[in-house]
């Protein structure tokens, strides 16, 4: 009796230990009898006792490594240093387990290999300025070797280009030196930019002193014209009045001693009259002696 409560119990707790839950994002590649049975994904599964066995347990999260500096050698024979970081996902776990010998291991040596082939074929310049071109071959070149092993490379990335410190020291002093130009280039350029305005200021201040001389100008000769029209037209004005009065000759003659009347008044030393005033004031003394005689 006790036997079989013991056997009992013993075959519980391997039922109990052959059940599995396969969580999200991870699969069980299972073996049966030292073959490939089958691949568990999430949810619960049960195992044969003594008969299949959990092969690997892959993870289908993507991964990252970051490789260390790989020494490669330029098209034109400059050694540098150059760190990748790659990024992948393994997309078939029987492929994953069964395809390559440490597949980690494996992606860095190809990538080393992969990344020396590239930068062979490119000049040191063409290296520090083509970050995109190398990121896209090598992620095209690792993606295609890597597909028998279950896993797909995503991105690769270029992390550090490290010349040799003599390059380093040229390209400093190469930087600086176009610092400088552009530095006098913009210079020059505030400087011309300045004149200009400057220039301009001064042709806008003697438009506007040449416009405000003009309109002063017009302003007085239109007072000028102006003051000549009113004094016509006091005159025009005058000529109207007399005729209107039907004024004779001897109204006319009077006016005119009134008018020399005033200039005699004024600083002038010496008064021309007309015979016809003349003639006039003679007739008028004589016709005041006849009244006397009277």
């Amino acid at each position: 009796m006790i036997f079989i409560i013991t056997l009992v119990i013993l075959l519980l707790l391997i039922i109990v230990a052959n059940i599995k839950i396969v969580p999200q994002s991870k699969t069980y590649v299972i073996e049966r009898l030292g073959s490939y049975s089958t691949t568990w994904h999430n949810g619960l599964h049960i195992k044969i006792p003594f008969i299949e066995r959990i092969a690997n347990n892959v993870s289908l999260k993507e991964k990252v490594r970051d490789f260390a500096p790989q020494p490669v050698i330029t098209k034109d024979n400059v050694t540098m240093q150059i760190d990748t970081v790659v990024y992948f996902q393994i997309t078939d776990p029987k492929l994953y387990t069964y395809g390559v010998e440490n597949p980690i291991n494996a992606i860095e040596n190809l990538t080393a290999t992969t990344l020396r082939n590239i930068i062979g074929d490119l000049e040191l310049d063409e290296t520090l300025t083509s970050r995109d071109l190398i990121n896209a071959k090598m992620c095209t070149i690792l993606d295609e070797a890597t597909d028998p092993w279950g896993i797909k490379i995503n991105r690769v990335e270029v992390k550090n280009i490290i010349p040799p410190r003599d390059i380093q020291e040229a390209m400093e002093k190469q930087m600086r030196a176009e610092r400088e130009r552009r530095e006098k280039i913009l210079q020059a350029e505030g400087e011309k930019k300045s004149s200009i305005l400057i220039a301009e200021g001064e042709k806008e201040s003697a438009i506007l002193r040449a416009e405000a001389q003009k309109e002063s100008q017009i302003k007085l000769a239109e007072g000028e014209a102006e003051a000549i029209l009113k004094v016509k037209e006091a005159e025009a004005e005058g000529i109207k009045l007399l005729k209107e009065a039907k004024a004779d000759k001897s109204v006319l003659a009077l006016k005119s001693f009134e008018a020399f009347e005033k200039a005699a008044n004024g600083q002038a030393t010496k008064i021309i009259i007309p015979s016809e005033i003349q003639n006039i004031a003679s007739t008028l003394v004589a016709a005041g002696e006849l009244v006397k005689k009277d």
